[in-house]
């Protein structure tokens, strides 16, 4: 490992290999190495997910180590979502420790993803201490945490047909919350996982760190509950999102460089275009999507929606009173004042990113953690509205789509114009959460000093 002389600690980075993992554990890491200089952090991805984003800017201080692809290519992360889940577990240690026994220097802490448990062992088994960095919310974690709670009251491993509507009121810290509303594990897509979720909990407590990517003020009273009947430090580290690239390249209306997108969101008045996005991962049936499609179009809306390989549909439908492209800046793109919505599938990074925006969302979850995101957003935060009304709609029409949007986007409405009220006084809480001296930033540093100080202590050193 090169580095200079002013190296005094080293960091292993090993996030789960999915891009809602990959980029808030990066944005962590750029935030260490620009608040201490003498930190040194090797991102360890697979050969796979390193040719997807070698090309990406990173700091001095950090850099890539790259795993063989060892996941077998017949796995889809989408189509076999469980089988994903259990090759992580069982092939990625390997060439992980590989690694730690050869090239790289010995970490003063290994910076992990909660789901890829087999961490802790092999720290422990080196004496490094690790840290489980946890990329979902603070709720969901504590919902995982008390699987104990859920069965002793019959929310856990049973029928729950006849009980989506019952209330779980009795977890430490979180507001009362529908079975329905769990992570879908419990009650839908995921089931076949629970064992490994059980183990994955379970060995987090024996982590020497447990980092939640969220902002404290949002989920205070889950985060105090856990403090109190956790074994190890909690740091609630803020979003985890890159608002740290964004407040140094705000959107201007003259640079030449801007994206044609930026150009055309400039052109639209302000609080007009509704942002649509359905992640970076799983997605809507065929059939939904075209229904969505349809309604977008209907309804008359602005709109600029991020289809990834979708854009072809979009084209041969046509695109209305909107704007489709495969990718872009989501940050910036939620930061632009002409942006006055966001529909989206409530993925933990996209929901941090339109609540440090300041928007009003249409929650349309899909799978694990959205549903319980999208409960905190529309109930808990009071910033959204469901897109399926009814619980057991399995579906949505056009028609549905075309009036809902209508109504979300008339800004004559006084029940919308009060939710972007509330949507702007919760992004004032998380942009000053992650100012100097903030809640976030006091967490960052304290974990920082922590680390630093149990290297300085034990003799561990580079």
């Amino acid at each position: 490992m090169e580095h200079s002389s002013k190296i005094k600690y080293h960091i292993v980075a090993m996030p789960y290999p999915g891009r809602g993992h990959i980029n808030p554990m990066m944005n962590f890491c750029k935030i260490i190495v620009t608040k201490n200089p003498n930190i040194f952090i090797t991102f360890i991805v697979t050969e796979e997910w390193h040719s997807f984003i070698k090309s990406d800017k990173l700091p001095d201080n950090i850099k890539y180590a790259t795993i063989p692809n060892v996941i077998p290519s017949e796995i889809d992360r989408a189509k076999d979502f469980a089988g994903f889940v259990r090759a992580t577990l069982t092939k990625l240690e390997g060439p992980v420790e590989k690694l730690l026994d050869g090239p790289l220097t010995k970490p003063s802490v290994i910076v992990y993803d909660t789901y890829l448990s087999w961490v802790v062992g092999l720290g422990n088994r080196r004496n490094i201490p690790v840290a489980s960095f946890f990329t979902m919310s603070a709720t969901v974690f504590s919902v995982f945490h008390h699987m104990d709670l859920l069965a002793h009251n019959g929310h856990f491993k049973a029928n729950l047909s006849g009980k989506m509507q019952e209330q779980v009121d009795y977890i430490p810290g979180i507001p009362s919350i529908r079975v329905l509303d769990l992570p879908t594990p419990f009650h839908g897509r995921g089931q076949e996982l629970l064992d490994v979720i059980t183990e994955i909990f379970s060995i987090a407590s024996k982590a020497q760190y447990l980092l939640f990517t969220s902002v404290y003020e949002l989920e205070s009273s889950v985060i105090d509950a856990l403090k109190q009947n956790f074994p190890t430090p909690v740091y609630s580290i803020g979003p985890a999102i890159p608002y740290f690239t964004s407040e140094k390249n705000p959107s201007s209306t003259t640079s030449i460089d801007e994206p044609e997108y930026i150009k055309w969101l400039n052109a639209q008045p302000n609080g007009s275009v509704l942002y649509i996005s359905q992640g970076s991962f799983l997605s809507v049936t065929r059939a939904e999507l075209d229904e969505i499609v349809a309604g977008v179009r209907d309804s008359g809306v602005r709109f600029f929606w991020v289809a990834r390989d979708e854009t072809v549909r979009f084209q041969k439908n046509g695109c209305g009173e909107g704007l489709v492209v495969p990718w872009c800046d989501q940050l910036k793109v939620l930061s632009h004042p002409s942006i006055g919505g966001f529909w989206s599938h409530c993925g933990w990074n996209s929901t941090k990113e339109a609540a440090f925006s300041g928007l009003p969302m249409l929650t349309f979850p899909i799978f694990w953690d959205q549903q319980t995101n999208s409960k905190q957003i529309v109930e808990d935060w009071k910033i959204g509205y469901r897109v399926k009304k009814d619980d057991h709609q399995s579906s949505i029409t056009r028609e549905d789509i075309s009036s809902l949007l209508k109504w979300f986007m008339d800004s004559g409405n006084d029940e919308v114009m009060q939710t972007r009220r509330r949507a702007k006084e919760i992004q004032k809480i998380c942009q000053c959460s992650v100012a100097n001296g903030e809640s976030s930033e006091i967490k960052v540093d304290a974990f920082i000093k922590e680390v630093c100080s149990a290297q300085n202590g034990n003799g561990l050193g580079l």
